[in-house]
């Protein structure tokens, strides 16, 4: 089967900091995309960096800040570099 040769490689990738485009999204889908990405972090994963825009509204940045700041993996949520980002942060530095 080659679609498990190919997950298998998936879950063991180690990125230390992941960004995910949320743009076009409902609150819905990103929190669904988030999840994923918080179950195949490792040990070696220290940020999410959440992309969600800011000109068609803040509701998946509210999204994101209520669902993940009680995460047994999320540590902290900061804002990124621009009010259209939101970081998970897993690990410190």
């Amino acid at each position: 089967m080659p679609g498990v040769a190919r997950r298998k490689e998936w879950l063991r990738m180690s990125e230390p900091f992941v960004t995910l485009d949320l743009h076009g999204y409902t609150a819905d889908q990103a929190r669904v995309k988030v999840d994923a990405a918080l179950r195949r972090a490792d040990r070696g994963t220290y940020q999410i960096r959440c992309v969600h825009g800011f000109h068609g509204g803040t509701v998946i940045r509210d999204t994101l800040q209520y669902k993940y700041r009680s995460h047994p993996k999320v540590k902290r949520i900061m804002p990124g570099d621009n009010p259209g980002v939101t970081v998970l942060v897993l690990r410190e530095l």
